[in-house]
C-alpha cells in the first residue's frame, strides 16, 4: 500500500472479508470445528510471520477454560480456530491472516509484542476475556487494522498511542477495561466511525477537538473525572453523529441551543452529570431522535413541546430533575420518565419545600464555552460611618 486512501480502500475489503466469513460461520456448531483432514501447509512469507505471533500469542495464554487455541498446532494458521485468512490486498495470489476473533473465550493472559508481525490483520476481537497488561506497541504497524475490539478485559495502563498511528482503524472499542489517565485529543480528530472509551478510569477535561469528531457513534460513559462543558460547536458534528452518550462523566454544563443542529442524532443520553439550566426547545429539530435521557441533572423550568412532538421519540427520561411543567404531549410519548421533579399534579414529585428551596437558587448563566458560570458576587455594602461625613 503506498497511500492512505488504497491502505483504508484494502482495510475494509479485508474486514468486510472477515466480517463475511465471521456470518457465514455464525450458525449453530460445536464449539470447537471438527478436525480438519491431515495436509502439508505451504506458507508464504506472510504466514510463516502469522505463525510466529500466533504461537506466541499462544504462549502468552496461562487460562484456556473453553480450548479455543487446542488447534493452534503446526504453521497451518489459516486453520487455527478463531483466525480468519483471506487474500492479500496487494497480491491476491497470496493468503494471509485478516482476522483474529477470540471474543468471549475467557482467556487469560497477556497480548505479546509479536502481533505487531500480522501485518494484513483487519479485524482484531478479543472483548470478554481475562487480558492483562498494556496493548502491544507493536500495534501501530499494523496499517490495514480496521476494526479493534479489546473491550471488557482487565488491561491497563495509560490510554494505547498507537492507536492515533492507525491509519485505517474506523473502530475503536476499549471500554471496561482499567485504562487510566489523559485522553489524547487527538482522538477525536481522528476519522474513525465509532469510538467505545467507556468504563475505564481516565481523568480528563472534554477537550476543543470533541466537536471535530466525523464518529457515528461516541460513547464516554461512566467516566466520572472527565469533566469539562458542551460547546456550542457541537453543532458542527451533525454530519455523521447518530449517537452521543456522556451520562455519569462528570459533565458541568448548560446544555448549548446548537445541539438542535444534530438532525442525525438518534440517541442523545447525558445523565447523571451536573447539568443545569433549561432544556433547549431547539431539541425539537432533532428529528431523528429516538432516545433522550437527561435524567439526574439540575435541570429546570417547562419541558418545550416540540421535544414531545419529535416523530421517532420512542423513550424521553428526565426524572431527578426540577422541572416544573411539561405539556400534555408529553405523556404521549411511548416511554417518559417525569418522577422527581417539581410537576404539579404529576404522581412520585420531589416536596414541595424541596422545590421551593431549589427555585431561590441563583439563576444559573453559562458562558460561551457552554461552562456554568459563578454566580456574580452580591453588591458591596454601603460604607459605614462613624459620624456623619461633614457637610460643605
Amino acid at each position: 500500500m503506498t497511500t492512505g486512501m488504497s491502505s483504508m480502500a484494502a482495510a475494509a475489503f479485508l474486514a468486510l472479508t472477515v466480517a463475511g466469513t465471521l456470518l457465514a460461520s455464525a450458525q449453530p456448531a460445536p464449539t470447537m470445528p471438527p478436525p480438519s483432514p491431515p495436509a502439508a501447509a505451504t506458507n508464504n512469507s506472510r504466514l510463516e510471520k502469522a505463525y510466529v505471533a500466533l504461537q506466541a500469542l499462544k504462549r502468552a495464554i496461562t487460562d484456556d477454560p473453553k480450548k479455543l487455541t487446542k488447534n493452534w498446532c503446526g504453521p497451518d494458521v489459516c486453520n487455527y480456530f478463531g483466525v480468519y485468512c483471506a487474500a492479500a490486498p496487494d497480491d491476491s495470489c497470496q493468503r494471509t491472516v485478516a482476522g483474529v476473533d477470540l471474543n468471549h473465550g475467557d482467556l487469560a493472559g497477556t497480548l505479546p509484542e509479536e502481533l505487531g508481525l500480522l501485518s494484513d490483520l483487519a479485524v482484531f476481537h478479543l472483548n470478554s476475556n481475562r487480558f492483562s497488561g498494556t496493548l502491544p506497541e507493536s500495534l501501530r504497524s499494523l496499517h490495514l487494522l480496521h476494526e479493534i475490539d479489546v473491550s471488557n478485559n482487565q488491561l491497563s495502563g495509560p490510554f494505547p498511542s498507537q492507536l492515533l498511528c492507525l491509519p485505517s482503524v474506523q473502530y475503536v472499542d476499549i471500554r471496561f477495561n482499567n485504562f487510566c489517565g489523559e485522553v489524547p485529543p487527538a482522538i477525536f480528530e481522528k476519522k474513525i466511525d465509532a469510538l467505545f472509551i467507556n468504563n475505564n478510569h481516565f481523568e480528563f477535561t472534554l477537550p476543543e477537538s470533541f466537536t471535530n469528531s466525523t464518529a457515528s457513534v461516541i460513547v464516554l460513559a461512566n467516566l466520572p473525572r472527565l469533566g469539562g462543558c458542551l460547546p456550542s460547536s457541537i453543532g458542527d458534528m451533525a454530519g455523521t453523529l447518530n449517537e452521543l452518550i456522556l451520562l455519569n462523566s462528570g459533565i458541568s454544563s448548560c446544555i448549548p441551543p446548537e445541539i438542535g443542529k444534530l438532525d442525525k442524532l438518534t440517541v442523545l443520553d447525558l445523565s447523571f452529570n451536573d447539568i443545569a439550566g433549561t432544556l433547549p426547545d431547539t431539541i425539537g429539530n432533532m428529528r431523528a431522535l429516538e432516545q433522550l435521557d437527561v435524567a439526574h441533572n439540575q435541570l429546570a423550568g417547562e419541558i418545550p413541546e416540540s421535544i414531545c412532538e419529535l416523530p421517532h421519540l420512542k423513550n424521553f427520561t428526565y426524572s431527578y430533575n426540577f422541572f416544573c411543567g411539561e405539556p400534555h404531549r408529553c405523556l404521549e410519548v411511548p416511554r417518559i420518565d417525569d418522577r422527581l421533579n417539581c410537576i404539579a399534579g404529576r404522581p412520585d414529585q420531589r416536596p414541595g419545600e424541596e422545590c421551593i428551596s431549589f427555585l431561590h437558587r441563583p439563576k444559573v448563566h453559562c458562558d460561551a464555552q457552554g461552562c456554568i458560570a459563578p454566580p456574580s458576587p452580591p453588591p458591596p455594602p454601603p460604607p459605614v460611618y462613624a459620624h456623619p461625613p461633614p457637610a460643605y
